[in-house]
């Protein structure tokens, strides 16, 4: 994702309305997220598709690493040399 610009990246909601079309175009061609505002303050962002895709592809993989770890924690590891006899047997045969 490319870097954020303040300057550039956060619009008030009511110029998002009357500018629908321009600011998903700008989100489209710079890849940044636009902020949206509502009464000063953060309400919304509006991200390109692809970056949002990557986004939750992300979180997605960094949910199995925690999972794994706890997995591990909890003693529920196979070592190394257990599972390579394993997939040996069963697609060597």
């Amino acid at each position: 994702m490319a870097l954020f610009r303040p300057s550039a990246d956060v619009r008030p909601v009511t110029e998002f309305r009357s500018h629908t079309s321009a600011v998903i175009e700008q989100v489209q061609k710079t890849k940044r997220p636009v902020v949206l505002t509502q009464h000063g303050r953060s309400a919304a962002v509006l991200l390109d598709v692809e970056a949002y895709e990557a986004l939750i592809d992300e979180v997605a993989l960094l949910r199995d690493v925690r999972t794994a770890e706890a997995q591990l924690d909890a003693g529920m590891g196979i070592p190394h040399a257990t599972v390579e006899s394993r997939l040996r047997e069963r697609y060597l045969k």
